[in-house]
């Protein structure tokens, strides 16, 4: 369920303060005041071998979070994205960056055998996120991501609630989501070219674009003592009937679990 986390909902979140600039758990920030800031981490997720398998497994992973804080807006490295957030009028939160969209090998499910690897596509990303409210605790979010032929376009809409816990930037994000994805994005992940048909066995089969998905996450972020924070994340993805019937669709859903701990230095 990698898309879901594009939704700047990242495994490896933000230690929360009084000075947070982005009140929401789901929102990267290291930051307690202008100037550098630095999240050394790691976690674990339990999820699918790829998009649409049944076979699941736990993957750890570490994290690097460098960000520099300036005002209210920042420039970060968080991951795989170099990119820019800023948060406007109290009310707006506009988010512009460059990521590598992860691939697919092979060896990663014998259900792949001779579909040959997805390479990692390098994909620009713009999002905004709008405060139903003055205090965020209700949010309407919408990102966009296109990359060259190879991965096309994707659209996520989200709307979600802010349970805060202590201090602003702690607590729980709830929120549902639907995804649209052009013709090559979905194909990416569940056609099967005439060329893979031949080498796999499957049938060739190609989808359209436009909806893809719809689902529900939560993530939730906790502080403890000055520099360590808890992170944790929940979600359900349900695909589009046209993508249940792809022969690598060995399922028509897909569940997440994750884990994490970041240190702020």
């Amino acid at each position: 369920m990698k898309i879901i986390a594009g939704l700047t909902l990242t495994l490896f979140g933000a230690m929360a303060s009084a000075e947070t600039l982005f009140p929401m758990p789901s929102v990267p920030d290291v930051s307690d005041a202008d100037g550098w800031a630095i999240g050394l981490g790691a976690g674990f997720e339990y999820e699918a071998e790829y998009d649409g398998s049944d076979d699941y497994g736990v993957e750890a992973e570490p994290a690097v979070i460098v960000q520099y804080r300036q005002g209210n807006q920042m420039w970060f490295l968080e991951g795989q994205e170099l990119g820019w957030r800023s948060r406007r009028d109290d009310v707006w939160l506009v988010h512009a960056g460059l990521r590598y969209e992860g691939g697919r090998e092979e060896s990663d499910a014998s259900e792949l055998e001779g579909l040959g690897d997805v390479d990692d596509e390098l994909v620009g990303v713009f999002e905004a996120r709008r405060a139903l409210g003055r205090n965020w605790s209700n949010w309407a979010a919408g990102r966009f991501m296109a990359g060259g032929s190879d991965i096309g376009v994707l659209g996520v809409g989200a709307v979600g609630h802010t349970f805060v816990a202590k201090q602003p930037g702690e607590g729980i994000d709830l929120f549902a989501f639907v995804t649209f994805g052009s013709s090559e994005f979905i194909n990416r992940d569940f056609g099967i070219t005439a060329e893979q048909s031949l080498n796999s066995g499957y049938p060739e089969t190609r989808l359209d674009g436009g909806y893809r998905s719809a689902g529900i996450q939560a993530n939730g972020r906790w502080r403890f003592g000055e520099s360590w924070q808890l992170q944790a994340e929940v979600g359900y993805e349900r695909y589009n009937s046209d993508i249940a019937d792809s022969p690598i669709a060995l399922d028509d859903y897909e569940a997440e679990v994750g884990v994490s701990v970041l240190y702020r230095f």
